[in-house]
């Protein structure tokens, strides 16, 4: 509210407010793509990466595990980031709905990698742990 009040008083006075742009300051981890689907599939083809893709609800135990324990992970981050467009889909509501009739889910938390031509070339099921989420990134990367 204060700010606000500046901003009015600021502009009523005729002086303007410089105002600096700054990056989000990225956090450790995983940093997950929000375009839509086509638009990911887009930037695979593009980029000649796989799309890493987090089949999750919102009411899935292991999804919210792997979200607070695994995505944050750094070296797990520094290896998504770098290999593959990361994107979180929940399957149950908006684009996941339309996913979920392509890419067909067992359980969740499923794990995919998709490429450019929305072709699955691994399909991981259940929550991992770093580690093995490094493990996989490793194998998936060989594809």
């Amino acid at each position: 509210m204060k700010l606000f009040r500046l901003v009015i008083l600021l502009a009523l006075s005729g002086l303007t407010l410089q105002t600096q742009a700054f990056d989000e300051p990225k956090t450790p981890g995983i940093q997950f793509y929000h375009g839509s689907w086509k638009q990911a599939l887009t930037k695979a083809k593009a980029e000649k990466k796989l799309i890493f893709l987090d089949a999750y609800t919102t009411w899935c135990g292991p999804c919210k595990w792997m979200q607070a324990k695994s995505f944050p992970n750094k070296q797990v981050g520094d290896v998504y980031n770098s290999k593959f467009i990361n994107m979180k889909v929940d399957m149950e509501a908006g684009e996941g709905i339309m996913l979920s009739n392509k890419y067909p889910v067992d359980g969740y938390p499923t794990l995919f990698f998709i490429d450019g031509d929305g072709k699955v070339v691994k399909k991981i099921m259940g929550a991992q742990t770093p580690d093995q989420l490094l493990a996989i990134a490793r194998d998936a990367a060989a594809l």
